[in-house]
């Protein structure tokens, strides 16, 4: 399981190709987002993630990121 942690930089992939960004909080407990309720645990948690190109927010889990050099 990947982990990560606030201010890591990370990208994901998305309906628009490849996004980066900052994690600005980990979620260990579910959260409701955009009308739905992402699911998180302290073992499988959801990162809040800022889009580097716009102030746009993000959730996803650490399986679908990949953490970037900066």
């Amino acid at each position: 399981m990947r982990r990560f942690k606030v201010g890591d930089h990370v990208s994901w992939d998305s309906e628009g190709g490849r996004v980066s960004g900052t994690i600005i909080k980990v979620h260990t407990r579910d959260i409701p987002y955009k009308g739905y309720t992402h699911h998180a645990t302290a073992d499988e948690p959801q990162y809040e993630i800022k889009s580097d190109k716009t102030d746009h927010l993000a959730l996803h889990k650490g399986s679908v990121l990949t953490k970037l050099r900066r």
